[in-house]
């Protein structure tokens, strides 16, 4: 194409050859995976690849830009009107640095009927999950505002934010404002119009904003001729206007279907190896496509296509607030045994009225809509599986991946067991067990032992190590996991083969390997091996088994101190007569430490001990 791509990365000039033609976002990435750049296209394939063209003129900044550049992500839309919505929800997401003209805090609005009682509706740029119907969002305001004038003057709904409760209402409460006087509102607030009348007018109103917007520019016209035979001139031009300004927003909206009619269009694509799947819906409303919406879909394994569809179209239908006259699917839904799709048309025939048609299309018009919907879900599939893949990448860390190699690993080792033993001067003998997953520690993993087997005031290392491996592997055989890839012993030869010798009693030896890292010259011990396994001491490796080691002794060492600590305040309550251990212990759990006791006074020791005790303890430091 050009010496611009000469050093690029191969995978840039592949995708550049392999882009599509249709209308969408693209995004340009540095070598890092950062976003320099979103930009929206009629044509993607023809858009991105001119950013590589010597004979383009562009300014210093894209010029910079596409130095940088060492990838392109691009996302297909249907309309390019669908494009400048997600190029600039992205823009304000992701805030390259190279979109500085476009970097602002512009939200597109919506209309919102509000749920309550005499719903209004009104626009908001602020989508409140309190109940209310939002319909949008909508590219052109000023289009916008003009639907919103028109659904005021021919609805006549209300504009005022007062409490339209029945008791404020049958009470009197409120006078009719100058909304009513101009016929603009038909006076709800003094009980002039029934809720049962003004539910029926946000029904048509409803009916409007999911896409039937012949049936407004019918009703205008129809005011506009009486306003002309009346002789209203004025106020005829002015519904001319907006009758106009409603057939552009209309022609707008891609024509799909040249029959004018209402259909969601459900399509599936599943990548059984991945165990995910995307649907995509396509919403046309009298012939024109005014939205699409898409659901990922997980736990796939054991079920049909067929299955799979039904789930969506159930999913979407249970929620929706219109319901078209035909559905079209891209698999037809599993009807053996025949009551499973009996719930959803019963659905459709209730809310619609009659009875809906759902088909699976093979040739047509309506064939071309439904593998259209297919390919998009087959891309936005394709672009989950390309995150993924980025987050894996990611994720794991270079010590994690750097241990496999130095350890001849056959796995990465993404799931460390550290383990290591403390006592004091052979007292208070513990033992903690930590995990980390991608060399980030799992801290709700971690477990702590008390060391159960070994003689008090007698060190004996190899003894406590044997308990606390059985003990949690011995478990962990029993509950079949979670298993780790590596266990992580801090000790040398000595303490290595006592946890093998466990390993191999527990029956779990084979499971996953295991080495012992000793302290004084960082040495990786692996078992049956004479020689330590030599890693720099700069090494990433080197540096993930310290982390693990040194997490290990901490959490060992600071669990003992608490024990030591607990049985000293303990000892200096012991000393009162007739408080006994469990006596001790309740007062430090409820009281916090020893100062707390001491200066707590009879009546609060007396409702953790009893009179009796709270007594002792008060005459004790009194």
């Amino acid at each position: 194409m050009s010496d611009l791509l000469a050093d690029k990365p191969d995978t840039l000039r592949q995708k550049l050859d392999n882009l599509p033609t249709d209308p969408g976002v693209y995004k340009f990435l540095d070598e890092d995976d950062s976003v320099l750049y979103v930009g929206k296209a009629k044509n993607l394939r023809n858009r991105v690849r001119t950013y590589f063209q010597q004979s383009r003129q562009r300014d210093g900044r894209i010029q910079v830009m596409v130095k940088k550049a060492a990838d392109v992500d691009v996302i297909i839309t249907d309309t390019e009107v669908e494009a400048l919505i997600l190029e600039n929800n992205q823009i304000k997401e992701l805030q390259p640095r190279y979109n500085v003209n476009l970097r602002d805090d512009k939200t597109y609005p919506y209309i919102c009927i509000k749920n309550e009682r005499f719903p209004r509706v009104f626009k908001t740029r602020t989508v409140k999950q309190d109940g209310s119907k939002y319909f949008g969002p909508y590219t052109d305001v000023s289009k916008m505002n003009t639907m919103m004038d028109a659904i005021r003057s021919v609805f006549q709904l209300r504009t005022c934010s007062l409490d339209l409760s029945e008791e404020r209402i049958e009470a009197g409460t409120y006078d009719v404002c100058l909304q009513h006087h101009i016929d603009n509102c038909k006076g709800p607030c003094e009980g002039l119009q029934s809720e049962a009348d003004y539910m029926q007018t946000i029904e048509q109103v409803e009916k409007l904003l999911n896409g039937q917007t012949q049936a407004l520019i019918d009703l205008l016209e129809d005011e506009m001729h009486e306003q002309s035979d009346h002789k209203n001139f004025e106020e005829a031009a002015r519904l001319r206007d907006q009758i106009q300004a409603l057939k552009e927003y209309s022609q707008q909206q891609k024509i799909v279907s040249q029959d004018f009619a209402d259909r969601d269009v459900f399509a599936l694509h599943l990548d059984r190896d991945e165990g995910i799947g995307c649907g995509v819906l396509f919403q046309v409303r009298e012939g024109k496509m005014i939205g699409k919406r898409h659901k990922y879909l997980r736990h796939i394994e054991g079920r049909t296509d067929e299955e799979l569809m039904l789930s969506f179209v159930e999913s979407y239908y249970a929620d929706a607030n219109f319901y078209p006259g035909e559905v079209l699917l891209s698999h037809a839904p599993n009807d053996h045994p025949a009551q499973d799709t009996h719930a959803l048309k019963e659905l459709l025939r209730r809310e619609k009225g009659r009875q809906v048609p759902i088909n699976v299309p093979k040739q047509g018009d309506k064939a071309s809509l439904t593998r259209m919907a297919t390919s998009n879900a087959k891309l936005l599939v394709g672009e989950w599986k390309t995150q993924q893949m980025k987050r894996e990448r990611d994720r794991i860390p270079e010590g994690v991946k750097a241990l496999k190699g130095e350890l001849g690993m056959d796995d990465l080792p993404r799931r460390i067991d550290g383990i290591d033993v403390s006592h004091h001067g052979g007292k208070e003998t513990v033992a903690s067990c930590v995990v980390f997953t991608d060399g980030t520690p799992r801290k709700s993993d971690y477990r702590t032992y008390k060391i159960r087997t070994t003689e008090e005031g007698t060190p004996d290392d190899y003894q406590a190590m044997r308990e606390v491996v059985e003990r949690r592997y011995g478990r962990m055989r029993d509950e079949d996991g979670p298993w780790p890839d590596l266990v992580v012993i801090d000790g040398g030869k000595g303490q290595l083969n006592a946890a093998v010798e466990m390993l191999k009693e527990v029956g779990v030896y084979d499971r996953f390997p295991v080495i012992g890292l000793a302290k004084r010259l960082e040495e990786v011990f692996r078992p049956g091996d004479a020689d330590p396994v030599l890693i720099g001491k700069d090494s990433p490796a080197l540096q993930q088994l310290q982390k693990v080691r040194n997490e290990a002794h901490r959490f060992a060492v600071t669990y003992q101190r608490k024990r030591r600590k607990k049985q000293t305040l303990q000892s200096e309550l012991l000393d009162i007569h007739g408080v006994g251990e469990k006596t001790a212990q309740t007062l430090l759990s409820e009281f916090g430490s020893v100062a707390k006791v001491k200066e707590a006074e009879e009546d609060a020791l007396a409702d953790v001990v009893g009179p009796s005790k709270a007594e002792k303890v008060r005459s004790y430091y009194d």
